[in-house]
């Protein structure tokens, strides 16, 4: 079992809520369920999942240890627009998990670069290989290590800022900047644990951009990763209020057919690991993308 333990002082509202902004390792599932084995307590005693908390209430949490994830070989067709002895950069379509999780066992990006040969093992048997990672629902490359010489090296060069990380966007409104850096602090969003936000404090975050194309209504942007955050496109657009449009946690609901946000990682360049020799490579956009584009033309 793991505890958890919070006090307390201004929140209101019910248990389960309350456990989840006290401890954001908690989500609300995991409250509510362990609520009803009797494994949460206030002031010592088991509480119903109706309990309105108070000030001054010490709660305590215990959630069993979570079942460990090996990531298994699974066959699957998959999008390598490049491999030799030492790397794999891979066309990862919109919808597809990098690696297996809570909820995302199977069908990942790792269980098929399994099936398909070696991997590094720098990150254990749940990342094996993953140098970076894109979000489920962004398509584009991947760079993906087949050793652990080629992942030290590639790391480094993440680290070092050298590599090249290009993404297309769809954002909502007309930005009039030709170009623009954004340049602000990300971390996890304090009020909501599924969230990344603009925090002061936070990591330091920059995104490039340049404008391709302009809407009616949205603008077609190219972005250059300075730094790699979680989310941090779809963050600090949200930011300067042009959320990528699709994007179902930092944007506007439902507002242009498909599954998720119009992002893709278009264009990936780096060192090779043990030749040195300068390697590139672009993803053509996915088809929705593709034709969301020419519906907004018409439209325009």
């Amino acid at each position: 079992m793991t505890t958890y333990q919070a006090t307390v002082t201004d929140e209101k509202g019910r248990i389960d809520k309350v456990i989840t902004e006290l401890i954001p390792a908690v989500s609300r599932n995991q409250a509510q369920a362990a609520i009803k084995i009797e494994q949460v307590t206030v002031n010592g005693q088991p509480v119903k999942a109706k309990y309105q908390v108070k000030a001054g209430d010490k709660i305590q949490v215990m959630l069993p240890e979570p079942e460990p994830i090996e990531a298994e070989p699974e066959p699957m067709d998959l999008d390598i627009v490049y491999e030799d002895d030492q790397v794999i950069v891979v066309n990862k379509p919109q919808g597809m998990v990098v690696h297996p999780a809570p909820g995302h066992a199977h069908g990942t990006l790792v269980n098929g670069l399994l099936a398909h040969g070696q991997l590094s093992s720098i990150n254990g048997k749940i990342r094996p290989g993953i140098v970076h990672r894109i979000d489920r629902d962004t398509s584009g490359l991947l760079m993906v290590a087949k050793t652990d010489i080629a992942h030290q090296s590639l790391s480094a060069q993440l680290k070092a800022k050298s590599n090249l990380r290009e993404y297309i966007a769809l954002v909502h409104g007309v930005i009039t900047e030709e170009a623009g850096t954004i340049d602000a602090p990300i971390a996890r969003d304090p009020k909501n644990r599924k969230k990344q936000a603009i925090v002061a404090g936070g990591r330091h975050a920059v995104t490039h951009f340049e404008v391709i194309e302009r809407f009616e209504n949205f603008t077609l942007v190219r972005c250059r990763l300075e730094t790699g955050r979680t989310h941090q496109i779809r963050v600090h657009f949200q930011y300067i209020q042009h959320p990528v449009a699709g994007d179902p946690l930092y944007g506007p609901k439902k507002t242009l057919p498909g599954n998720g946000q119009f992002l893709h990682a278009a264009k990936l360049g780096f060192k090779h690991p043990t030749t040195g020799e300068w390697l590139e490579f672009e993803a053509p956009l996915p088809k929705i993308f593709v034709d969301t584009l020419a519906e907004l033309r018409h439209e325009s």
